[in-house]
Formats: structure tokens, C-alpha cells, sequence
């Protein structure tokens, strides 16, 4: 009894603790509170605004783990104006069919004179460009299409198209630029007078903003016969600057410093960007880089004692030193339109044409297409590419209604160019010599030599997960964390320490609702959540009500046990990247799958899709706890969360015949998943020929059965009944019709897998 009574005043008295707000701030707050901002890790101004660039969106509800699906119900389906669809169906159709992929890579390693001029004539520079500067004025989600579909034909024209559309001077302009920039600079990048590249990335600082090398000191300094301007002296080297050796006009990042403060009190003035033409004395542009065979502009730049004014700085000297700022909040945005759009659009047509290629493509008297080995890359890539570009369509709807989600638009860039790069293995693994021997014929090799170059780009992959999805996302999506930072950095004491205090407990009463949440589901499964959708599609909702709270749980562990270490812990913060990103990628497909009315053909794609991201989710999570040094704490975070064991499996087997067969056959699930990309049935062209025989090849088929039935029945010898139409024809087994039709098929498939080959003068350069 008595050991009952001091249990219970202990109990009281600890209750009373946390319940009085100043005895709960002096004895439990307070030594929180100094250790924490003794611990808290230093962070450099560059960080700091990658951390305040863009704003929070679905990430942040997932980070909660309790995501509100009413809030991605209310998002209104990605939809084209009959003005962006005109312009797709009319100058982008044009401009695909005028280019010629082998004669752009190997024979002119440039686009040709009329297609840059078409280009420039039909505003392709000016997509993102209002009307009253002479520009089109599209939607982000135009702006993703016309990408995609380009980059179905020519990942060259592609590249060229969406540079000046993505980080680029235009956008720059349009957010921070003063009016006379605008009126000078944007009629001219919209009627493509104007050549915009932008030079950022140097030999040694690469992804390392903090230590860019290149300098400008502000002075006075001789400019257009004015023998005392007040402007800037700089110096630079840049590469990999993509356009650079075409480039009329150069975005130029530095760091700026003001020694004799010209400007004010401070010297060292921070990262700055500015517009230089490149025909400015003292700028030099560099001979191409050659990235891994592809023809788009990409070369060096650099400049020796380059003098500018002050107002070529964007936004004049009032953004002086902004510019990490200013880059960050324009790849918000643009990392989530540009490399999603040209990932998906690899994606759709390796998709339509390996599959294609897999019906007309025979093996041991079969289509390759009807083995399961094959069927089961075909399944996983068209599961692939329907979530892909879920995600594509879902998030362009999103910046349309003027989100800008800096985390999520690092998972679409990370996530669509790695499953870009699987994509195409796959085709390449099926296709085989066709895949590998490079000519006019061949369809894929030259996606597959270019696929690292999107890897690489707007942040390489590697940074991008650790970085920028969780790196960033743990404190800018986090409910709690960022105000806690906030809070520690006041200069204030008591003020901060209030401050804390209130947010401090409000995180706890979070941590533990999800400890409750998490036992809940781990005990009951999700069957009893509330969860929207139907029969086909709530279990997957519950599912990721589920891991979004067992994510937001290993975050805060994470966060407690490690704190400012986690942040070189890239093992751990790259596998709860991966956790965020496959539920984000799951989360669309749903969201998508409504979008497109819910047809019932898309079920597999559905299935498939939803199942491969929740069972990556949830492997990623388990390495994340597996991986924590707090061994303890883990294993009970594991044991409550997963007690009856893991909750979901990778795709079903029985989804992929179906999924096979939808790129196998002609059907209008197959139409949707490839949608808006280049086809044509041109019997010349390397996709149009593999169109033409696959359509041949099935209306053929029926012709086809009654060969090999005959065959089966003894009435024919055994072999390929392309090899026996004659006898089939002779002994009325078919008739007239079905023969013509049959050997359409077999020339046209005969064409379609025929593979180039070269005289040895025409491959080392020889007449």
C-alpha cells in the first residue's frame, strides 16, 4: 500500500511538473534547452536559404503522419487549354517530325539550321515567357508535355527546348528581375534574338555553392566612354554549361565582395547573379564538351577582368547578394517540370516500342513477348511508367495552382530519372542487338548513352536524396523542427526558452500520439483506418496512412538520437529519403487514378504501382531503423510499428500476363499510358517502322492461329508460319486476304528488326 502511495504522488507530482508551465520550463525545458543549443549543428547562409526556398505541400502532410487526403482530393486534375494543345498537336508535332536523331548526334553533333530556326520562330525559348513580353504563357503542365513529347524524338531538342524554360535567365527575370530587364531581355529570349545559358557549376566548387571560386569586386571602372562607372571587376571559369557555346547571354553566379564598401558596412556581400552578354570584353566561351555522344550545346566558359555595372546584377543592387537565394526558389519549381518531363517521356516510348518490339520479335517459333522472363521486365516497366508519370502530372497540377515544393520537386527529379535509367535498361535487356548496334534503325541506343547526363544535372542523384529530400525535408516538412531551430537561435534567452518550451511539448504530444497511432496499427493492421476510396484502392490509402506514421516516428528517433550528426549520416537520411519519396510516388498514383475517371483497364497499372512503392516504403524504413546506432530505441520502434510482421509485399505475380499484355497488345490502356508523346507510321523511321509492323504483326494474329493449328492437327510440318505460306495458301487453310496479310506482316517485321551496319570509311570519318 504504502509503495502504491508513492507511486502515485510521484506520479502527481511529475504530472504537475509538465502540467505548471514555469517548474516544467526551470527543471525539465531549461537543460533540454542548453544542451540542444549547444549541439546545434552551425549552418551556412547557403543552407540556410535552400532551407527557406519554395514552400511545403503533400511532404508536409506525410511528415506528419496523419496525412489529410481531402487536401490531395481538392487538387484539380493537370489540364491543357485548347491554346497549349493547339501549340502541341501543331508546332511541337512539326518540329518532331523534322528531326532525325542519327543526323543530329553522329553526323552533325548540332541541331540543323532550320530546326534551331523553327525553334526560335515558334517561341519554344518563350514557353514560360508572359504574352505581354512577346511569350507563350503556358501552364507548367504545357510546359511538361511539350518536354515529354520532344523528348520521345530527340533528347537533344529536348535539352534545348527546356533550358531556357527551367533555371534559366527568364525565369530569373520574371521573379527578381526590375522592369527595364524585362523589357529589355524577355520580347528578346521569347523570340529567340537572345541565347540564354546559365553558368553556374565551375571545375572545383561543383554542387558546393559555399565554395565557388569565382569572385566579383565592386569598383569604379571604365564602360561605354564613362571613365567612372560604379560597377563590378570580375573573374570566373565555369563548365558544364549547358547552351554556353551558343549562348548570346550568360546568367553569371559569384560571389560578391565590396573591400573600399562602396555599397554599405559589408564587405563580403554573398552570392550574387547577374546578366552578361557574351560579347562583353573579357569573356570568353570555350570549345563543347562532348557529353557521352550527345549533340546539345555544353561547353566552358570564363572571364579575366570582366567590368559590368551595377545594374546588370538581376534586380539591380538592391539583390546583391541573394543570388543562392534567388536559385533556389527558381529550382523549387523548375527541378519538379523539366528532367521529370524528359524521364517520362523516355519512359512512355521505350514502353510502347520495346514492347512493340517484343510482339514482333520471334524466338523459338514464339513472340519474345509470350516468355515469362520477358513478361515480367514488360509488367515492371509499364508499372513504372504509369507511376512516374502519376507523379509528373500530379505535381505540375500542384505548381499550376501556385505551390512550390522544394522537397518534393527533389524526389520527382531523383526519382523519375532513376526510374528513367531502369526504364531503359529493361528495354535495352529485351531489344538485345537491335539495342546495342547504333545506326538510323536503332530506336533506344542513344537514350541509354544519355541517361547519366539527367542523373547528373540540376543536382547529381546521390546529393539530391541524402540532401535535399531529407536533409532538407526533416526540417522544412517537420511540424516542429524548423520552429525549434528557430527558437534555439534567438537571441533572447528567456524569450527563446518560452518560445522552445511551448513548442517543445506540443512536439512530444505529437510523438506520442504517433507511438499510439503506430502500436495501433501495428496490432490492428490499417483495416480499421479511415481512409478514403473504394474497394480497389482504400487498403492502399490505409496502407499509407500507416507507413506515413511509422515514417514520421523514425524521423523524430532519428532526429532525437543523432541530432545535428544526422546530417552525415547519409545511409540513414538516404533511406528515410526513400521512404518520403515512395510515398509521395504512391499517394500520386491514387490521386491520378481518380484524375483519369478510375477506368477499370488501369487496374493492373493501379495494383502494381501502388504495391511496388508501399513494399519499397516500407524495406527503406526498416534499413532507416536497422541502420540507427540507438539500437535500443530502434528495436522497440520496430517491434511496435511491425509486430505482426511486414504488412506488405512487393507487386503481385498474377498482375504481371496482364501488364505484359498491355504493352503486347493494342488496347486503350495502352493508348493512356503512352499519351502524349511522338508516334508516327512512317515506314522509314525507326519508331515508324516498329509501329507499322506491330500493328501489322496483330492484324495478322488470327491469320497466324490458323497456321499454327493447322500445325498442331498434323496438317502442316512444324516451323515458323511465315515459312509455310505458300503451302498454307495451297491447301486453302487460308485465304487470299489472309496471305497478303501475313506476308505484310513478315516483311514489315522483317524491317523493323533489321540492325544497321557501316562501311569502315563511314564510321573514322572517311568519304
Amino acid at each position: 500500500m504504502t509503495e502504491f502511495i508513492i507511486a502515485v504522488s510521484s506520479g502527481l507530482i511529475l504530472a504537475g511538473i509538465v502540467v505548471f508551465a514555469p517548474i516544467r520550463r526551470s527543471l525539465l525545458t531549461r537543460p533540454l534547452f542548453k544542451a540542444m543549443r549547444r549541439n546545434l549543428p552551425p549552418m551556412s547562409q547557403t543552407e540556410r536559404e535552400a532551407l527557406e526556398a519554395g514552400n511545403t505541400w503533400w511532404d508536409a502532410e506525410l511528415f506528419k503522419g496523419r496525412p489529410d487526403w481531402t487536401k490531395l482530393a481538392a487538387l484539380p486534375a493537370a489540364r491543357l487549354s485548347d491554346e497549349e494543345r493547339a501549340f502541341i498537336d501543331g508546332p511541337v508535332e512539326t518540329l518532331c517530325a523534322m528531326l532525325d536523331d542519327w543526323e543530329i548526334t553522329f553526323k552533325r553533333r548540332d541541331l540543323p539550321a532550320e530546326v534551331w530556326s523553327y525553334i526560335k520562330q515558334h517561341k519554344f525559348c518563350g514557353i514560360i515567357i508572359p504574352k505581354r513580353y512577346g511569350g507563350l504563357e503556358f501552364s507548367d503542365f504545357a510546359h511538361s508535355q511539350i518536354v515529354m513529347k520532344l523528348a520521345s524524338r530527340s533528347t537533344t531538342a529536348a535539352v534545348t527546348v527546356m533550358v531556357p524554360n527551367s533555371l534559366g535567365p527568364a525565369k530569373l527575370l520574371l521573379a527578381y528581375g526590375t522592369e527595364q530587364q524585362k523589357n529589355h531581355y524577355l520580347p528578346r529570349l521569347a523570340d529567340g534574338l537572345e541565347i540564354p545559358a546559365f553558368a553556374l557549376t565551375g571545375p572545383l566548387a561543383g554542387s558546393d555553392a559555399s565554395a565557388m571560386p569565382d569572385t566579383g569586386i565592386v569598383c569604379y571602372g571604365a564602360f561605354e566612354g564613362n571613365e567612372r562607372v560604379l560597377g563590378i571587376r570580375l573573374n570566373w571559369e565555369k563548365r558544364y554549361i549547358t547552351l554556353g557555346p551558343v549562348a548570346t547571354v550568360l546568367g553569371l553566379a559569384f560571389k560578391l565582395y565590396d573591400p573600399d564598401r562602396l555599397l554599405g558596412e559589408t564587405e563580403d556581400i554573398g552570392i550574387t547573379v547577374a546578366l552578361i552578354p557574351t560579347d562583353t570584353p573579357g569573356v570568353s566561351i570555350g570549345r563543347r564538351h562532348f557529353p557521352l555522344d550527345s549533340a546539345f550545346q555544353n561547353g566552358p566558359n570564363w572571364g579575366k577582368d570582366v567590368f559590368i555595372p551595377l545594374d546588370w546584377i538581376i534586380g539591380g543592387a538592391a539583390q546583391a547578394g541573394q543570388g543562392w537565394k534567388m536559385l533556389m526558389q527558381c529550382l523549387a519549381t523548375g527541378r519538379a517540370i523539366s528532367l521529370p518531363a524528359l524521364s517520362v517521356g523516355a519512359a512512355k516510348f521505350i514502353c510502347r516500342n520495346t514492347g512493340a518490339y517484343a510482339r514482333i520479335r520471334h524466338q523459338f517459333n514464339l513472340p519474345i513477348g509470350a516468355f515469362e522472363g520477358i513478361e515480367e521486365v514488360l509488367a515492371r516497366m509499364a508499372g513504372s511508367a504509369y507511376l512516374m508519370d502519376a507523379a509528373r502530372q500530379v505535381t505540375c497540377a500542384a505548381l499550376d495552382v501556385g505551390e512550390k515544393p522544394a522537397v518534393i520537386s527533389a524526389i520527382l527529379k531523383y526519382q523519375l530519372t532513376e526510374g528513367m535509367r531502369r526504364i531503359i535498361n529493361d528495354g535495352m535487356d529485351i531489344q538485345g542487338g537491335s539495342g546495342i548496334c547504333l545506326g538510323p534503325s536503332n530506336a533506344i541506343g542513344r537514350l541509354y548513352q544519355v541517361v547519366p547526363v539527367g542523373i547528373t544535372v540540376e543536382g547529381a542523384n546521390i546529393l539530391t536524396r541524402t540532401m535535399m529530400i531529407f536533409g532538407q525535408g526533416s526540417v522544412r516538412c517537420h511540424p516542429f523542427v524548423q520552429q525549434e531551430m528557430q527558437a534555439l537561435n534567438q537571441t533572447n534567452a528567456a524569450k527563446a526558452l518560452r518560445e522552445f518550451d511551448s513548442i517543445l511539448w506540443r512536439h512530444i504530444r505529437f510523438f506520442l500520439n504517433n507511438i499510439l497511432r503506430g502500436f495501433w496499427f501495428g496490432v490492428a493492421g490499417s483495416r480499421l483506418t479511415a481512409a478514403p476510396g473504394n474497394r480497389e484502392t482504400k487498403r492502399y490509402y490505409r496502407q499509407l496512412t500507416r507507413l506515413s506514421t511509422g515514417f514520421a516516428l523514425a524521423a523524430d528517433v532519428a532526429l532525437l538520437t543523432l541530432g545535428g550528426r544526422l546530417k552525415r549520416k547519409e545511409r540513414i537520411s538516404g533511406r528515410l529519403a526513400d521512404v518520403l519519396s515512395h510515398l509521395y510516388l504512391c499517394s500520386c498514383v491514387l490521386k491520378h487514378f481518380d484524375n483519369q475517371g478510375a477506368p477499370s483497364d488501369d487496374l493492373p497499372l493501379l495494383h502494381w504501382a501502388c504495391q511496388d512503392s508501399l513494399y519499397r516504403a516500407q524495406q527503406s524504413l526498416l534499413e532507416a531503423l536497422r541502420l540507427l546506432p540507438a539500437k535500443l530505441s530502434a528495436g522497440l520502434l520496430r517491434a511496435l510499428l511491425f509486430p505482426l510482421g511486414k504488412p506488405c509485399a512487393p507487386p503481385c505475380d498474377s498482375l504481371t500476363g496482364p501488364l505484359a499484355k498491355l504493352l503486347l497488345t493494342d488496347n486503350p490502356a495502352r493508348e493512356r499510358l503512352t499519351d502524349g508523346i511522338y508516334i508516327n507510321t512512317d515506314p522509314d523511321d525507326p519508331t515508324g517502322r516498329i509501329e507499322g509492323a506491330f500493328r501489322a504483326v496483330l492484324e495478322a494474329a488470327p491469320a497466324e492461329a490458323k497456321i499454327r493449328a493447322a500445325q498442331k492437327q498434323g496438317a502442316l510440318p512444324k516451323g515458323m508460319p511465315s515459312s509455310l505460306l505458300q503451302q498454307a495458301l495451297a491447301s486453302e487453310l487460308i485465304d487470299k486476304d489472309e496471305y497478303a496479310l501475313l506476308e505484310k506482316a513478315e516483311q514489315a517485321k522483317m524491317k523493323a528488326i533489321a540492325v544497321d551496319d557501316f562501311a569502315p570509311e563511314q564510321l573514322t570519318g572517311g568519304t
